[in-house]
């Protein structure tokens, strides 16, 4: 008689169904779709379906809200003023909602400052669990931000017993090294609400993530450079159409303008070349992981060559398949 057939039948019995229970237990978690196999050769054990995640920060006052509100309008489930510490938590809760909870946004500001020391360690053990992680970071000038608190007459949370730009500096210096760490930087010094949606909206209404999203600025040196610009580009080596009468009163979106840029020595050579280093440092951002790069042309005032060179910038841009938002920060200005 086999070793089997001696065992008593409750006992058998018994191993039946604790064997039976165990299949059940593992059927369970493979429904629910949130057990992390250690072995990855192991076959029938799903791995995680790990949430895409972006944090939100930034200035107080510089349109966390709208940005997060903005995401939460594509589908993101949104997290306000979530302690950093708590981050990884959310994320693997998202992976336990078998794919309900897809994309998950958090908001972190200074309003749980005595959590935010936790946020680089919260982000180097996302980094360890291989989450894709973004951050977004809301700028803004001091003048803009102070306009803001002072037209809701509400103190900035860091102010204390001091002024509106007493906080602002506080802030700034407590989000310094985050801004750092930013994927994508976010100007909204002279945005208004819906500028920053049609922003918000160009870099994350895809339902597919490009390589390198990118956006081309024109500006006026005059009007400040742009904080959020990677790279700057300075075309007031051209001739300035402003002192052609008859180009004056038109823009660089005009033909006659444009075509008065790039008859210039010179112009046709810098944009084949600046397009080329572009590839060059494409290339380098795909590689080290970076999705967005805003690219700023200026001259003077911001109309006609620096209008010109970008949209000759970005049309060569989107025919290397780049996706590329055009903004003409200070044309009409004048």
């Amino acid at each position: 008689m086999s070793e089997q057939e001696k065992q008593p039948t409750a006992d058998r019995d018994r191993t039946h169904k604790e064997s039976g229970e165990d299949q059940a237990s593992q059927q369970e978690v493979q429904d629910d779709g949130a057990q992390v196999s250690t072995d990855s050769t192991t076959p029938g054990v799903p791995e995680t379906a790990i949430p895409e995640l972006v944090i939100i920060s930034g200035m107080s006052g510089a349109g966390r809200s709208t940005a997060a509100k903005c995401l939460e309008d594509l589908g993101w489930f949104v997290v306000d003023n979530l302690p950093p510490a708590l981050i990884p938590t959310m994320v693997e809760l998202g992976a336990r909602s078998q794919g309900n909870v897809a994309r998950i946004a958090v908001v972190v500001d200074v309003r749980g400052r005595r959590f935010f020391d936790n946020l680089r360690e919260s982000l180097a053990d996302l980094a360890s669990k291989h989450v894709t992680r973004r951050i977004v970071f809301l700028e803004s000038s001091d003048e803009a931000l102070v306009r803001r608190f002072e037209s809701v007459r509400r103190p900035h949370p860091l102010q204390g017993d001091g002024r509106i730009v007493d906080g602002i500096d506080a802030e700034r210096e407590l989000l310094r090294e985050l801004r750092g760490d930013a994927d994508l930087v976010i100007d909204t010094s002279s945005l208004n609400v819906h500028e920053l949606r049609a922003k918000m909206d160009a870099q994350f209404a895809g339902e597919e993530e490009p390589a390198l999203r990118a956006t081309v600025m024109s500006f006026g040196f005059k009007y400040g450079l742009p904080v959020d610009a990677d790279l700057v580009a300075d075309m007031r080596f051209l001739p300035n159409p402003h002192w052609v009468p008859e180009l004056r009163p038109f823009n660089g979106l005009n033909e006659e303008v444009s075509a008065y840029v790039f008859n210039q020595p010179g112009a046709k050579e810098f944009l084949d070349r600046y397009a080329e280093l572009l590839r060059l440092i494409a290339a380098g951002y795909r590689r080290e992981g970076k999705r967005y790069v805003t690219i700023a042309i200026g001259c003077t005032g911001g109309k006609h060559r620096s209008v010109a060179t970008a949209e000759k910038l970005a049309a060569r841009l989107v025919a290397e398949g780049v996706e590329t938002v055009v903004v003409h920060r200070d044309m009409g200005r004048e």
